[in-house]
């Protein structure tokens, strides 16, 4: 399979994703929320997987556009993340128990402006300009022997040293996780999302025989995703929590212990240390 027919395949799945859990998030369902954000980052993994191939000047518009609606999607599904964590804590204390009231009006005042966002006029410019330029693009028809020979090139080819070079670059950085900060975490669980989205986009793409050696990293990739999305998670609560705090309401909610951090922190680092023995 050529990059240009590969592109297509995985930029239209995510693009029909967006389409397909528009109308039930613009209700507030937060699982068709949540699935419209890892629809849009799939998307936007995937541009930057094979920028070299697609850059051209509609791509800087649509990416800028993408990041404008991940940032809308981003934004509530972080309140609907903390409201989920205060829901599941068993022993709640009575003063958090009473600020749960302020959380929810701030959810539904989210719910409601994303709705009309994605009922908006850029939305739905941005989803038919994404659609029209992942067809029909400038990329697509460039007739320099270089823009050629990016579209023809086998997908095993150019996918295998994409992710190796993700890979190194992932692994050299975490080395350093436990001293990480959290903002210097954050970017490190962006680059840990973007091979593994990059990975999963690919697999129905490739044989099992072709894949076995991804589909073992994926498995250590997810773990350590899971465990930086929890951290994340945290951070994302406490930094709510202090933005209510701010405007009169009381949330003395710990959302990230450190004794849990401790151990988040230990479960991604063992992720890492098995994914480098993998290679």
């Amino acid at each position: 399979m050529a990059c240009d027919t590969a592109f297509r395949i995985i930029a239209r799945r995510y693009l029909d994703a967006l389409s397909a859990n528009k109308e039930a998030t613009c209700n507030g369902d937060p699982m068709a929320l949540h699935m419209m954000r890892v629809a849009l980052t799939h998307l936007r993994t995937a541009i930057l997987f094979f920028s070299p191939m697609v850059d051209d000047a509609v791509r800087n518009e649509i990416r800028d556009e993408l990041k404008w609606l991940n940032g809308e999607l981003g934004a509530v599904r972080d309140l609907d993340v903390a409201v989920e964590r205060i829901e599941t804590i068993d022993a709640k204390p009575p003063e958090t128990l009473s600020a749960v009231g302020a959380w929810n009006e701030k959810r539904a005042e989210g719910h409601h402006n994303l709705a009309r966002a994605l009922r908006s006029v850029r939305y739905d410019w941005l989803i038919e300009q994404a659609s029209d330029w992942v067809e029909n693009g400038p990329w697509s028809t460039t007739k320099s022997k270089q823009a050629a020979a990016a579209r023809t090139t086998p997908i095993g080819v150019y996918a295998a040293d994409k992710f190796a070079e993700w890979e190194q670059k992932l692994l050299k950085r975490s080395r350093k996780l436990a001293k990480m900060g959290t903002k210097r975490r954050h970017r490190l669980r962006l680059l840990n999302k973007k091979l593994t989205y990059s990975i999963d986009s690919f697999e129905d793409l490739f044989s099992d025989k072709k894949f076995s050696k991804q589909k073992a990293k994926l498995k250590q990739l997810r773990k350590a995703q899971r465990s930086l999305g929890q951290l994340n998670d945290g951070a994302r609560g406490q930094a709510l929590a202090a933005e209510l705090q701010r405007s009169g309401v009381q949330t003395p909610m710990q959302f990230l212990t450190s004794g849990r951090k401790k151990r988040l922190l230990k479960k991604a680092s063992n992720a890492y240390r098995k994914l480098n023995k993998l290679k």
